[in-house]
């Protein structure tokens, strides 16, 4: 057994992540996948969530195959829309949403957007809603063109929430919510730690397509700004990157 505790200042916060937890548990057992869990959950409240324990182990390439399989089949799912029916959270910060079929307008909006609007330096704050105003609807054009429909996303997915034991690849801490499936892709590539094999087993089952290299960057700007409004100092250069390349879409 293991306990987490609520350490975020939102009362909420673990009842949102044991929702997302049981979406996920549901899409893996839907997709027909064995090889990737999520640990089940006992009880939770505002406080604290009791959960299954998970030892981790050394990861391998074979493990990190069957956890780029078993997310490739859950990509694959077909979804009614983009976004998610309430709010939840990403990290430390809320992660807004509403249900949509326009992923331009809900990614740019609830979540490049309200990041921005976090920015507490108001010049680069200014910077930032400058280039989202003035590239509006090249953006929104941009990512629906190019979107891959709409999937369920685990939405934190770094290597610290993929867990290995000896025979199963762990999912926790998501932050779920309906999209693009290769913004989830995007941020495994964000600090790194997947490895080939997770990727070519992913590649196999779901090809990438051929403006992921952009889309990467502007995905994971969302992720870059959040870390930016929690940690500050090194994460405002990516912003800046993320930004330079919607203004030359």
């Amino acid at each position: 057994m293991y306990t987490k505790r609520n350490e975020t200042g939102y009362a909420d916060a673990l009842i949102r992540e044991a929702e997302g937890l049981e979406l996920l548990r549901n899409a893996l057992e839907i997709a027909g996948v064995s090889t990737v869990r999520v640990p089940q959950v006992y009880s939770v409240n505002e406080e604290r969530m009791e959960m299954a324990a998970i030892v981790p182990k050394r990861q391998t390439d074979d493990l990190l195959a069957k956890l780029g399989e078993g997310l490739a089949a859950v990509h694959s799912l077909p979804q009614a829309c983009y976004g998610f029916g309430r709010d939840n959270y990403i990290g430390l910060n809320p992660q807004k949403n509403r249900e949509t079929d326009n992923w331009g307008e809900f990614f740019l909006d609830y979540r490049l957007g309200y990041q921005v609007r976090l920015v507490s330096d108001a010049s680069i704050r200014r910077q930032f809603t400058e280039v989202l105003e003035s590239r509006r609807q090249v953006l929104v054009d941009w990512l629906n063109d190019h979107s891959l429909g709409p999937s369920l996303l685990h939405g934190d997915l770094w290597s610290g929430n993929a867990l290995f034991d000896e025979e199963t690849a762990w999912l926790i801490d998501p932050a779920v919510y309906y999209g693009d499936s290769e913004a989830d892709l995007s941020m495994t590539e964000m600090f790194g730690g997947f490895g080939p094999a997770f990727y070519d087993a992913y590649n196999a089952r779901r090809p990438l397509s051929g403006e992921y290299q952009r889309k990467r960057v502007i995905y994971n700007l969302y992720h870059f700004l959040n870390h930016y409004n929690l940690f500050g100092g090194w994460y405002l250069g990516p912003c800046e990157k993320g930004f330079e390349v919607i203004r030359r879409l």
